[in-house]
C-alpha cells in the first residue's frame, strides 16, 4: 500500500529492479540498487539517533547522491530539509538551527565548507558523506561518517517505519517578506495527492524520461522525482551549470531523449532565444510543463513552433499548495499578447476567489484573491505559528466543522471558459498618482516587444506621487533601444500613468536560485 513517498520506490523496485532510476552524466543507478542502498543509509541514520519526525538536512549539489539522500531520510521515518548548496552560510545555519537539524547528509565537496558552517549552526551533531568523489580527512567538531561505512553495510533491508501519511515528508524554505526564510511543512499526503494527480492527468509510463531541472529546495522538483519513480520512468538530472548555456541545455535534452520537461518559463525562454532549437531533434518530447512565473506569450509561441508535437501545460500554485490549477495550452493565435490562463482546479482540490469582504466570487471578470482547500494544502510554517495563522486560516465559507484553507495572496479573475486568469500579487498592486496599478500588466506590455529578452518592473517609493515605476530591461542580441523608445512603445499599449518613468538596461537580469528574475535584488539596489 502506498501511503508514504518512499513506498513509491519500494514498489517500483519490485517491478523494475534492473531499470535505470536516475541518470547523471555518465553515472546511473537502477531501481533495485537505489532501493537497497537507501535501506542501508536509512538504517545508519536510525543507528545515529535519527527518529521518526526528526529533520535531516540535505546539503549537496544535484547528483545521484541527492536522490539517495531523499529516500533514505524518508525510509528512516524522518523529514528531509533540502538546503541550497549555493546559499551563504548565514542562511544555511539559520535553517539548520530553526529546524533543529542534528544530522546532515552532505558530499565530500560541500563538506569542506562545514567548518565555517559549524561556527554558526549549533544544533549539528552528525554529518554523513554520501559520496567518495574525493578524500576528506579534515577533523570536525562533530561525528563524521564516511560513505564507505554505509556502502559496506550488510543490512540492506527496509528499516521499520510506523509512520502515517500525515507525517511531514519535507520542509521547503522560501524567502519571507521580512527576509527571514519560512519553512513550508509538506506531509506525505500533501505530496502524494499531487503525484497521483499528475499521473492521472498525464499519460506517463515507464518508457518516459523525465528531466530534473529544479533544485531540491524548489517545489518544482517534486513532480520530477516522485512521478517518475511512481511509473518506473528514468529521471535525468540536469547539471546545475547547464542552465547558463542554452545551446548546451538544448543539446542535453535532445541527447538524453527527454520526454517530460518541467521548469520555470525563463529557462525555456532563454532556450528559444539562444538555444538554436532548430538544430536539435526533439521528437521524443511529449510534455513541456512550466510553472513559477508568467511565460511571455511571444516566447511560448516560438517554443511551440520549434517543438510542435509536445503537449504544453501551465501549472500554478505556491509552495504552500504545490500545484492547484492547470491549463493545457492550445496553439496560440499569432496576434495574442495577453498571458495564458492558470486554468482550472486540479482534481481532489478546490479553489475559489474571495472579494475584499471575504465573500466568494462566482461572477465572470470580478477580481479576487485565490484561496485553496484540500489535501495539497501544506501544514503551515515550521516553528512560526504567527505566520501560519495569517496564511492558513479557518474556512469561513462553511460552519459545520473546522477546516483550514490557504490564502495565496494572488489576485485572479474567472473567464467565460471557467479558467482562472492570474492578475498579480496583492502586494504587487501599487498606487501611483492615485491610480491602482498591477505591475504584471506593465511587464506583459513590455514583453510584447520583439526586442525584449527579459523585463522586470518595480515601484520606487515617492513622497509626492506614491510610487514611480521603474523597468529593468535586457535586450535581445543586436537590438538597440533607448528609454524613450521603450516609453513610446508602452504608451501605445498602456494608460499614460502606467508607462515606466525610469528605465535601466542590463545585459542580464539577476536570478534567484530557482531561476526566477530576482526582483528583491533589483529593489535593494534602488534603496542603497
Amino acid at each position: 500500500m502506498i501511503y508514504q513517498l518512499q513506498h513509491l520506490l519500494t514498489n517500483t523496485a519490485k517491478k523494475y529492479p534492473e531499470k535505470d532510476a536516475v541518470v547523471f552524466g555518465d553515472d546511473s543507478i537502477t531501481y533495485g540498487e537505489l532501493d537497497k542502498l537507501t535501506n542501508k543509509l536509512a538504517n545508519a541514520l536510525k543507528e545515529n539517533g535519527v527518529q521518526r519526525g526528526d529533520r535531516v538536512g540535505i546539503y549537496v549539489h544535484k547528483s545521484i547522491p541527492s536522490i539517495i539522500n531523499i529516500y533514505s531520510i524518508l525510509k528512516a521515518g524522518a523529514t528531509y530539509v533540502p538546503l541550497d548548496p549555493n546559499a551563504p552560510n548565514q542562511r544555511i545555519a539559520y535553517i539548520i538551527d530553526n529546524c533543529n537539524i542534528r544530522c546532515l547528509l552532505t558530499s565530500t565537496t560541500k563538506a569542506a565548507s562545514l567548518k565555517g558552517l559549524l561556527e554558526e549552526a549549533k544544533s549539528l551533531e552528525v554529518a554523513i558523506l554520501t559520496d567518495n568523489s574525493r578524500e576528506f580527512a579534515e577533523e570536525l567538531p562533530i561525528k563524521l561518517i564516511q560513505w564507505e561505512e554505509i556502502t559496506s553495510r550488510m543490512d540492506d533491508q527496509l528499516p521499520e517505519n510506523k509512520g502515517i501519511n500525515t507525517d511531514l515528508a519535507y520542509i521547503l524554505y522560501t524567502s519571507g517578506s521580512t527576509g527571514t526564510p519560512k519553512g513550508v511543512m509538506i506531509s506525505h499526503l500533501n505530496s502524494l495527492t499531487f503525484v497521483n494527480w499528475v499521473e492521472a492527468t498525464l499519460d506517463v509510463s515507464s518508457e518516459d524520461r523525465f528531466s530534473s531541472h529544479a533544485p531540491l529546495h524548489f517545489d518544482l522538483s517534486i513532480l520530477d522525482i516522485y512521478v517518475s519513480c511512481k511509473v518506473g520512468a528514468t529521471l535525468c538530472l540536469v547539471p546545475e551549470t547547464m542552465s547558463m548555456f542554452p545551446i548546451r541545455l538544448a543539446g542535453w535534452i535532445a541527447k538524453n531523449k527527454i520526454s517530460v520537461w518541467y521548469s520555470v518559463p525563463s529557462i525555456l525562454s532563454m532556450m528559444v532565444l539562444h538555444g538554436k532549437l532548430e538544430e536539435q531533434d526533439f521528437s521524443d518530447m511529449r510534455y513541456l510543463i512550466f510553472a513559477g512565473e508568467v511565460f511571455p506569450v511571444k516566447f511560448l509561441r516560438q517554443l511551440m513552433d520549434f517543438i510542435p508535437n509536445a503537449e504544453y501545460y501551465n501549472l500554478y500554485g505556491p509552495t504552500e499548495t504545490n500545484v492547484i490549477t492547470y491549463y493545457k495550452t492550445p496553439k496560440l493565435d499569432p496576434e495574442r499578447t495577453k498571458p495564458i490562463p492558470i486554468g482550472k482546479c486540479c482534481e481532489n482540490m478546490e479553489v475559489f476567489a474571495l472579494d475584499k469582504e471575504d465573500n466568494v466570487i462566482t461572477e465572470v471578470g470580478v477580481e479576487g484573491e485565490l484561496v485553496a482547500r484540500g489535501t495539497m494544502v501544506a501544514q503551515g510554517y515550521w516553528g512560526d505559528e504567527e505566520k501560519t495563522k495569517k496564511g492558513f486560516v479557518n474556512n469561513h465559507t462553511q460552519s459545520h466543522f473546522s477546516e483550514r484553507i490557504y490564502r495565496t495572496g494572488d489576485l485572479v479573475i474567472l473567464d467565460e471558459s471557467g479558467d482562472y486568469i492570474y492578475v498579480g500579487r496583492k502586494d504587487h498592486m501599487i498606487k501611483s498618482r492615485g491610480y491602482r496599478i498591477e505591475i504584471g500588466d506593465i511587464e506583459a506590455a513590455i514583453y510584447s516587444h520583439d526586442g525584449i529578452k527579459e523585463a522586470a518592473v518595480i515601484p520606487i517609493p515617492d513622497d509626492l506621487i506614491g510610487n514611480r515605476i521603474k523597468a529593468f530591461i535586457a535586450l535581445r542580441e543586436g537590438v538597440e533601444m533607448t528609454a524613450a523608445d521603450l516609453r513610446i512603445f508602452c504608451s501605445e499599449k498602456l494608460q499614460k500613468y502606467m508607462v515606466p518613468e525610469l528605465v535601466e538596461f542590463r545585459e542580464e537580469l539577476p536570478k534567484t536560485s530557482t531561476g526566477k528574475i530576482d526582483k528583491t535584488t533589483l529593489a535593494k539596489g534602488e534603496q542603497t
